[in-house]
């Protein structure tokens, strides 16, 4: 009998990182325990935890880096023009509510600001610095911010969805401004 090949680590986290998302999609992050991850994919607690050693927040923190390398893949698919980026982060954030929260509301341990090492929330960063251009990326981090609440608030359902064009364009119009 030939000896079992090695794993493929990184092809095991992304099906766990999958298995998390469609979980979460279709029944929240609560839902969302080792076990059932486990169970879902085939494998043993102790062989998941191999590939995620610091177990469900470790998990959570992996779907949202994929929602980063998602979103700014959103970004980068419209023009770098300010109107097209804000709406196109508004449409990744009402089309993915759940990976959305993994992103930004669910406690983590990911860092934001200048000196983030993270590949895939510079190029998101990127992508509507792109549209907001300032030699500190200030601006862009404000544009961030501003659709970041219309977002949140969005979801929330605490704006009318009748009014949502009409602040996307006041938005853009106040961030489009150079200082």
């Amino acid at each position: 009998m030939s000896p079992r090949p090695a794993p493929d680590l990184d092809l095991r986290r992304e099906q766990i990182v999958q298995a998390a998302s469609a979980i979460a999609e279709s029944e929240g992050w609560g839902a969302i325990t080792i076990r059932r991850l486990a169970a879902q994919i085939g494998l043993s607690q102790p062989v998941l935890y191999s590939a995620f050693p610091d177990g469900r927040q470790a998990v959570i923190d992996a779907v949202a880096i994929a929602g980063f390398d998602a979103i700014a893949a959103a970004l980068e698919a419209v023009e770098p023009e300010p109107m097209a980026r804000l709406r196109a982060y508004l449409d990744f954030a009402l089309d993915h509510p759940h990976l959305y929260e993994a992103m930004f509301t669910m406690p983590s341990g990911l860092t934001f600001g200048p000196d983030n090492s993270i590949p895939s929330l510079q190029r998101a960063f990127a992508a509507i610095q792109q549209a907001f251009p300032g030699a500190d990326g200030a601006r862009a981090e404000v544009a961030w911010a501003t659709v970041h609440g219309l977002a949140t608030l969005q979801l929330s359902h605490r704006l009318p969805e009748a009014t949502l064009d009409a602040r996307l364009e006041y938005a853009r119009r106040m961030l489009a401004t150079p200082a």
